[in-house]
């Protein structure tokens, strides 16, 4: 990403977040505020995403050992 994209998006989280808390501040901070946020808040989401992800699979997996369980103790070999 561009800094130039990172700065105006910055500007708008920044803006966003500063209004939803009701604090005033000047427009470098409202900047710097929104593109730390969205540092923090992407590698959180991608980190989040990752483990859900991986737990997701598992979870699929047990399912599916499950069913397939199931399966065979239905018509599977006498």
């Amino acid at each position: 990403m561009s800094i130039i994209a990172l700065i105006i998006i910055g500007a708008a989280a920044g803006f966003i977040a500063t209004r939803a808390m009701r604090i005033e501040t000047d427009i470098l901070t409202t900047i710097a505020i929104g593109v730390l946020g969205a540092l923090i808040g992407g590698l959180t989401l991608r980190i989040l995403l990752t483990i859900t992800g991986w737990m997701a699979g598992f979870v699929g997996a047990v399912l599916g050992a499950m069913v397939l369980l199931w399966l065979w103790r239905q018509y599977g070999p006498r």
